[in-house]
This record gives C-alpha cells, sequence and structure tokens, in this order.
C-alpha cells in the first residue's frame, strides 16, 4: 500500500483554486494515483457501476478508461445491479466559518464533500447534498442525471450562513426526508451538545442507512495555540469572554478530548464509522481512508 505522503497534495496550493469542482478534479487526480499504487487496486468498485471482468462476459461492456487508469478489467453492471444513493449531509452553522489554515473547516468540508460527489457519480452512482445549521437548510435528493453534479457544486459553494448548530433536530428532520437506504456521509465539526445526538444517529441506523461520520476540526481548535489573552466571541451563539490561554489550556484540552471520546464511543455503539478529520489533512488522504475502510467492512480485502 502507498504511504500517504507518496500521493499528498499541498492544502495551500488546494486553497488557491478558487473553483470547487477544479479543487475536486484536483484531489481526484492525487487519489488515483495513490489507488492505482495500492494492492487493492479498483477498490472503488464497492461504489461503482461496475463489478470485474470475468470470463465469458461480453468484451463490449469493458470499460477501457477504468482500464487504463487503475489496470483492472471491469464491466459495466446493468442499471438493476446498482443501488447505492448517498446523501452528503453538510454543516453550515456560523462555527464552520473559523479557520486558522489555508481553508476554513466550511471550504474543507465542502471540498471533501465535492470531491466525494465527483467520485461517486463518475461511476454512476447517486448523490444528493443537505446542508444544516440549526434546522436543515437545503435538500437536493440523490440523483445521477446530467447536470446534476453541476447543481450540487454550486449548492456546496454557497457560504455557511450565520446560526448555530441543532444536530439533533436535524438528523431527525433528514430521516423524515430520506426513506430510500442509502449511505449518508455527515461532515461537521459537532460543536455542539451532543447528547441527544447518538439516539438520532442511531434511529438513521435502525432504518437501514450506512452512516459514516467526518468529524471536522481547524488545529488551533485541536490544539488551542494561542498564545495571548484575548477576547473569544462563541461563534454560534456570538457571547464573549476574556480568556487568558495559559490557564485555561488545561481545562479546555480535557473538555475537548472527553467531548471527542464520547463522540467515538458513540458512533461504535452504533455501528457508525467514525473519522477523525482534522483540517491540515490531505483531503485524498480521507477519502483514501475512507475507501479503505468500505473495502475492509464489505470484506474485499479477504476476497481479493
Amino acid at each position: 500500500m502507498p504511504t500517504h505522503s507518496s500521493f499528498s497534495i499541498d492544502t495551500t496550493a488546494l486553497s488557491r483554486i478558487k473553483s470547487l469542482e477544479l479543487r475536486a478534479k484536483v484531489i481526484m487526480e492525487g487519489l488515483w494515483k495513490g489507488m492505482h499504487r495500492s494492492p487493492y487496486h479498483g477498490f472503488s468498485v464497492e461504489f461503482s457501476e461496475y463489478r470485474a471482468y470475468v470470463q465469458g462476459d461480453d468484451p463490449r461492456y469493458i470499460d477501457w478508461k477504468v482500464l487504463a487508469r487503475s489496470d483492472r478489467t471491469f464491466i459495466k453492471k446493468f442499471e438493476d445491479e446498482t443501488n447505492l444513493r448517498c446523501q452528503l449531509v453538510v454543516d453550515h452553522s456560523r462555527s464552520m466559518n473559523f479557520g486558522s489554515g489555508p481553508m476554513t473547516k466550511a471550504e474543507y468540508a465542502a471540498t471533501l464533500a465535492a470531491t466525494m460527489a465527483l467520485f461517486l457519480m463518475q461511476q454512476g452512482d447517486a448523490v444528493g447534498v443537505t446542508t444544516f445549521g440549526q434546522t436543515l437548510q437545503e435538500h437536493i435528493p440523490a440523483r445521477n442525471r446530467p447536470g446534476h453534479l453541476r447543481r450540487l457544486m454550486l449548492e456546496l459553494e454557497k457560504p455557511a450562513p450565520s446560526g448555530a448548530t441543532s444536530l439533533d433536530l436535524s438528523v431527525s428532520q433528514l430521516a423524515d426526508l430520506l426513506r430510500k437506504r442509502g449511505l449518508i456521509c455527515l461532515v461537521s465539526d459537532l460543536l455542539a451538545p451532543v447528547e441527544k445526538l447518538e439516539s438520532q444517529l442511531g434511529l438513521l441506523g435502525a432504518m437501514g442507512h450506512d452512516v459514516v461520520l467526518f468529524h471536522v476540526m481547524d488545529r488551533a481548535e485541536i490544539d488551542f495555540s494561542f498564545d495571548k489573552a484575548a477576547h473569544f466571541r462563541d461563534a454560534e451563539t456570538g457571547t464573549e469572554r476574556f480568556i487568558d490561554p495559559a490557564s485555561a489550556r488545561e481545562m479546555y484540552l480535557s473538555r475537548l478530548s472527553g467531548h471527542r471520546e464520547f463522540i467515538r464511543r458513540a458512533c461504535e455503539r452504533q455501528g457508525i464509522e467514525y473519522h477523525w478529520t482534522p483540517t491540515d489533512t490531505p483531503i485524498e488522504h480521507v477519502l483514501f481512508d475512507f475507501l479503505s475502510a468500505r473495502l475492509r467492512k464489505k470484506g474485499g480485502v479477504a476476497r481479493r
């Protein structure tokens, strides 16, 4: 398997690409290179409209582009063999506008979601986007048709409006909208009370959905790397407090660690796939790890 460093894209350079769709395409190129050097060549087949070629298959259905890209031979599946529906659920609350690096959390989350949408739709899967804050804001159902990817990109490019996060309410509303079983990818900083989140995510699982959580945070939030006393404003409530980082750091890091551990254990209890995703992590690495985890979950490593 390749090391992550063998297919890294500089985050600063990536942030200079203003077009979200073009940014996603650049990341995809890095992802394909990493997959090509992996022992799991073609592991994206778990999400695609293709299956491995076997003797006796009609060679007219071989996808030559996939063959050239991955050195693996796949044929297109018929429509009734394709059943993946993915809903990308992206946090648009005010706290997502924070960023100490090249990208804010909102920009990072949008780029991650856009790349996943491009990856899945290129392979024939249906993808939708839902944004939320205090409540669900926009909901585009999963589709795969001409012009749909552009619609998703335009929605993801919208700036995060002001407002707090209400995770339990948003997830409850989402459950009412998503009646067909599918993959739900939640991308959020989870800076909100999470006591009710476990039961709501469990509800989605009970409905037959496969739920994946990407926990996005900025490095400054993770390390609390502030060195001067200053007024800190709560991004979602607007409350201001004068804080000396030197005296507050230990308590802050302890509470953050407890918050993260609660979320991780809740996901474990509910059978939800959890990905810790600091914004200084190259997005192609996040997707590579996500696809690798999906393959292991499906038993794909053993099969191959």
